[in-house]
């Protein structure tokens, strides 16, 4: 079987967010995406052109991050770099949830920067809002979801891959369990081996991100953070 028919690839995201990625690292990771047939690949905002560029033609969507990866930025300024990477060419956007703003009860203002986001990406691009689940608890999670289903992002995702936690088949099956079956479930951060992206889905993820994608889809090759 060769990669690019591999079941699990459609459901990668083939990430690259480590500070240091240069040229090269983003060119490789646009070809291996390509090559192996990912659904995406996932790039902080200084990289969307390129990608956009390099990804023409092909079925690889540009997913940028937003808000990356504290979520801690102004609502005004997430909006900005979505609507500015989208004009470059992104077709997904992963925004970071102000947690600090969740855990202080605001949940409308919480709504309401997501919403930016949303209004700001336009139509044509799905926004997926970044929970960081492992600084939240239960209780938080449930919320956090319920809050970005009510903003209209598409997804819900676990993690940046730079908190102290990452994906946990856990924390998968919870966001799945409140968020239904009619919006997506991104599980990402620490998703190293097919084993444990294969639980994720099982768990209810339909979306993958890791920088991992090329060894699980059983070719070889190493990681990354922000995975």
């Amino acid at each position: 079987m060769s990669a690019g028919r591999d079941p699990l690839a459609p459901l990668i995201e083939h990430t690259l967010l480590k500070p240091d990625a240069a040229r090269a690292d983003v060119e490789r990771l646009c070809g291996e995406a390509v090559r192996f047939g990912f659904a995406a690949v996932c790039v902080n905002s200084a990289h969307v052109a390129a990608c956009a560029r390099l990804l023409r033609g092909s079925r690889v969507r540009v997913c940028v991050t937003v808000g990356f990866p504290l979520g801690a930025q102004l609502p005004e300024v997430k909006a900005y770099e979505a609507r500015r990477a989208v004009e470059e060419g992104a077709s997904e956007v992963d925004m970071v949830m102000n947690l600090g703003t969740l855990k202080s009860g605001d949940d409308a203002l919480v709504e309401a920067d997501i919403r930016g986001v949303v209004r700001a990406a336009g139509p044509g691009a799905a926004v997926k809002v970044i929970l960081e689940t492992a600084l939240l608890t239960r209780e938080e999670k449930v919320r956090a979801a319920l809050i970005a289903r009510a903003a209209g992002a598409a997804f819900v995702k676990t993690s940046t891959g730079f908190g102290p936690g990452g994906a946990t088949v856990e924390d998968v099956r919870l966001l799945r369990e409140t968020v239904g079956p009619d919006m997506g479930v991104k599980a990402s951060g620490g998703i190293r081996t097919r084993r444990e992206a294969e639980a994720m889905v099982a768990a209810g993820a339909n979306r993958i991100g890791t920088s991992s994608g090329v060894a699980l889809v059983g070719a070889g090759g190493g990681t990354t953070p922000g995975g």
